[in-house]
């Protein structure tokens, strides 16, 4: 079987690394697995660059600048849209035309445009596509928070400046619903939280949707006793606290709950603000969102490094996710794989990772005396470090979710016969 995975990075993303972890899952389960993406961050022979790189780069680009247009030039929400315009054909390439099935990823940015999706249908190619946020089932938002307008049809966006009856959410989603009405695809879903909004959507909500989480290699998160790590980190707190997100100041990861959380302990003479420290990775565009830190903390930028990743995770006693919502929550499975014990708000995807007070903590979504609740419960309650290994182990681990996509596209495949 071969299996051609389309994604716009390599690596940059929740999406790019599911998708890129489970070309390897694949490839090590006997299935002959490529990855194309626009963007190519390493050397591996698996992984191909679409060879019209000056074509995507300027995709990108003009997309960008219709939607800045659209956004009355602002750039609030100028990543939070795609609109399906722009992109390159990909179904020349010998490695689409080798392939039984066209795995489609997060292809946002320039990478397919809608007229694109639709030339891979015409091609009579079996495809499967994993949602990794809500664009399949949106006008044109990737995350549509408390809007239910894709119930129907959507319109009158809120993210939109000029918007109305005929904005131009209502627009895309009109070619979407097109585009979709008639097309052969098996939509797959890494959340139950997030297949139950697909089911809501006016676009897919009558298709078959089924539930695979991604995946994760143990061999690349190596749970280290915990002293150990902390001496290789130089730390020497009683309690290590890590948040780590691509983008720890996007408004969507929630990191001010975690602040105000943090504030609330010690508020509450719970815990002294010099027995905990708080380790951050990732990127930040403003820097000044630090100073509001109430305790001792080290930030390391954006690490690329999983040895270093599971380090911090192996020396923590919590890992924090405190986004609105995520449609799964990798750090929150990588942290269990590392013995450490995740603490999220309820009300998403999350929710299939985390089972209360088990292997983790789920407070009340959005509220920061619930965090700071769950956050007191994690470092008092010591769970047992090999059992959150093995919870990753029996659900997540690479040939379980390459398993269960093999059996989707033999299904697929099949159906073509």
């Amino acid at each position: 079987m071969r299996v051609l995975i389309v994604n716009t990075s390599e690596r940059t993303g929740g999406a790019a690394v599911a998708a890129n972890r489970l070309m390897e899952a694949l490839i090590k389960n006997g299935v002959k697995a490529k990855m194309l993406v626009r963007d190519k961050q390493t050397d591996n022979p698996c992984v191909i660059a679409h060879p019209q790189q000056r074509r995507l780069r300027w995709a990108f680009l003009w997309e960008r600048l219709t939607i800045w247009l659209r956004l009355g030039l602002r750039r609030k929400h100028l990543f939070d849209i795609d609109t399906g315009q722009c992109g390159a054909d990909i179904t020349q390439l010998p490695e689409f035309q080798e392939a039984d099935v066209i795995h489609l990823h997060w292809i946002n940015q320039g990478m397919l445009s809608l007229k694109q999706i639709k030339k891979i249908l015409d091609s009579g190619k079996r495809i499967v596509w994993t949602m990794h946020d809500m664009w399949e089932m949106t006008g044109i938002c990737h995350h549509a928070y408390r809007c239910d307008k894709y119930y129907q049809k959507c319109s009158c966006c809120p993210l939109l400046t000029f918007s109305g009856s005929r904005d131009f959410s209502s627009k895309v989603f009109k070619r979407k619903k097109k585009l979709f009405e008639h097309a052969e695809i098996r939509f797959v879903a890494v959340s139950n939280w997030l297949a139950g909004c697909a089911s809501k959507s006016a676009l897919i909500g009558n298709r078959k949707i089924c539930v695979i989480p991604n995946s994760i290699s143990l061999s690349h998160f190596p749970m280290t006793g915990c002293k150990e790590a902390r001496s290789l980190l130089h730390l020497k707190n009683n309690y290590i606290i890590t948040f780590g997100a691509a983008r720890i100041d996007d408004g969507i990861k929630g990191f001010t709950y975690l602040l105000e959380a943090l504030t609330l302990l010690i508020g509450r003479k719970q815990i002294h603000r010099d027995e905990i420290h708080l380790l951050l990775f990732g990127g930040i565009k403003d820097k000044r969102i630090l100073s509001n830190i109430p305790v001792p903390y080290t930030y390391y930028g954006y690490v690329s490094d999983l040895n270093m990743i599971s380090l911090f995770y192996s020396a923590s006693n919590v890992v924090v996710s405190s986004s609105y919502y995520e449609t799964f929550g990798q750090t929150l499975i990588e942290a269990q794989a590392c013995g450490s014990t995740p603490v999220a708000f309820s009300g998403s995807g999350q929710e299939d990772i985390i089972t209360h007070k088990v292997n983790g903590y789920l407070a009340e979504q959005l509220s920061a005396e619930s965090l700071a609740d769950g956050i007191y419960w994690a470092l008092n309650t010591g769970l047992e470090r090999s059992m959150l290994r093995k919870n990753v182990e029996v659900h997540y681990s690479e040939s379980i979710i390459a398993r269960k996509y093999m059996e989707v596209y033999n299904e697929v495949i099949s159906t073509e016969a």
